[in-house]
């Protein structure tokens, strides 16, 4: 079982955004008994709420429901995932500052998007800002495929 944890800072937009997504791409490939996915923050202030509305209807707009609850990334995350992928260098270097002695391949999630040349940037904009929830859903859906895609090669899934 392949165990993939997409990291961002509250755990309410980017993160639970990719693993919606992430989840419904290993659904519609028949992959849910090989891989599995989670998602969490660096910051615990959001811990326990729902995903923000505007994730939530963007993902509900594109056919994808969830219902997951904002949660902290722990230690043992980092020992328990195969895959930990932050979606910006903020929250990669929060996560590699506590990652001696781990066995997860820790990243940036738009790496393997980026290396492939379906995108031009290599970190994910929070919208909680900019409010572009639907350009974001449109970058993670990108990143979750070429994602998908290395694991299939790589882990042979």
């Amino acid at each position: 079982m392949v165990k993939v944890l997409f990291v961002c800072m509250g755990n309410i937009c980017r993160s639970p955004m990719a693993e919606a997504i992430f989840h419904h791409m290993i659904d519609q490939a028949s992959l849910s008994g090989e891989i599995t996915v989670d998602s969490a923050g660096t910051g615990g202030w959001h811990a326990g709420e729902p995903a923000h509305r505007r994730t939530l209807a963007v993902l509900q707009n594109n056919g994808i429901l969830y219902n997951g609850r904002a949660r902290q990334i722990e230690r043992h995350d980092l020992e328990d995932f195969d895959y930990v992928l932050a979606m910006d260098r903020d929250n990669l270097s929060y996560i590699l500052r506590n990652s001696s002695g781990i066995t997860a391949q820790v990243g940036l999630f738009l790496s393997y998007a980026y290396t492939r040349g379906l995108i031009r940037i290599n970190e994910v904009p929070d919208p909680i800002y900019d409010d572009k929830f639907e350009q974001t859903y449109e970058l993670i859906e990108r990143g979750c495929q070429a994602l998908l895609d290395h694991i299939r090669l790589a882990e042979r899934v």
